[in-house]
């Protein structure tokens, strides 16, 4: 019994760890990624809104992407509904401390801020095309749910606290959450809208799409969203690490959905991953991770056909990955 159970965890271990593993042990789910269609690039004029939850998801699903369409002649913008102060392990770690107070997690938030700017550049993005609302990380779906003020779990603050963000000191409502947004949406004018899936594994992912589907459908703007996963099932991306030139695979959250195969040239894998190593927080707790979404395309999908959260499926844990 032991034998098999040390044999069954050097396998899991080899598919979840190697780069051969992918030929090996998924032929059919590489063959799939292969066969599906490409997506049309972003063509010079156009304008790029990457709606990105935390500081890093807008790397990791969307940077080799960005990248591309900065160079093309497009206007890329982002914006980042929380600033990550949420990620305990990592405030924890980066403090060492067992128990972060209110001030480190928010110095957390400040500090992916940088990092966020930095992640930009290195993909071509100008520094006044970024900005930041600050609304709490780990409620975002809480405030999607209701029209009370909310307190974020993790730095005990009823209004945003960072002055970097569009508005400093505003109470975390749903009310000005939606503002903020409009107010981006309408300065921006995107072309392309970058946007989670609410069939993402994390709640204030799919809050976030939530919200920016509401704004973008009260427009009319519905047929520019492009949607994508960040989390997306028991260790997906496989395998971790870094694998350049490798097929990002189709996650176990998504395949209900019709994926379109985005491919990078080299220049975007290289710049997405100076991208990612620009989030140094991110990198030190989870590296391989973060690694593994460098790979030779990225997925979109045009159409919202799995099931929209209210919040049912927040039984499901986040994985202690709060904030990233």
């Amino acid at each position: 019994m032991l034998g098999a159970l040390l044999i069954i965890a050097l396998v899991l271990a080899y598919a979840i760890n190697t780069g051969s593993a992918l030929t090996l042990l998924y032929p059919r789910a590489v063959a799939t990624v292969r066969a599906l269609p490409e997506l049309p690039t972003i063509r010079a004029g156009q304008t790029v809104l990457m709606v990105s939850p935390h500081p890093d998801d807008e790397s990791l699903c969307c940077g080799g992407m960005m990248a591309g369409a900065v160079r093309a002649g497009a206007q890329v913008h982002i914006v980042w509904f929380t600033s990550g102060d949420g990620f305990e392990l990592d405030s924890a770690l980066l403090d060492r401390t067992l128990n972060p107070r209110q001030n480190a997690t928010e110095n957390l938030g400040r500090r992916r801020m940088n990092e966020a700017a930095a992640a930009a550049a290195a993909l071509g993005v100008p520094a006044n095309h970024i900005t930041f609302l600050g609304y709490p990380d780990g409620a975002l779906l809480k405030m999607w749910n209701s029209p009370d003020p909310v307190r974020s779990p993790h730095t005990g603050a009823l209004r945003v606290p960072y002055e970097r963000a569009l508005s400093p000191s505003a109470v975390y409502t749903a009310f000005n959450l939606r503002r903020d947004l409009n107010s981006v949406l309408d300065t921006v004018k995107p072309d392309v809208v970058l946007l989670p899936s609410t069939s993402d594994f994390h709640k204030d992912h799919i809050a976030t799409s939530l919200f920016t589907q509401e704004a973008l459908k009260q427009r009319g703007w519905t047929s520019r969203a492009r949607y994508w996963i960040v989390h997306g099932g028991v260790e997906w991306p496989v395998p971790k690490g870094l694998h350049e030139g490798f097929p990002l695979l189709i996650s176990p959250r998504g395949f209900h959905l019709p994926w379109q195969r985005a491919d990078l040239s080299q220049q975007d894998e290289d710049q997405k991953l100076e991208a990612l190593k620009a989030h140094r927080s991110q990198m030190t707790v989870m590296r391989r991770f973060m690694e593994a979404f460098v790979r030779g395309n990225e997925l979109i999908t045009l159409e919202e056909t799995g099931n929209p959260a209210d919040g049912t499926r927040s039984e499901e844990k986040d994985g202690g990955y709060g904030g990233f």
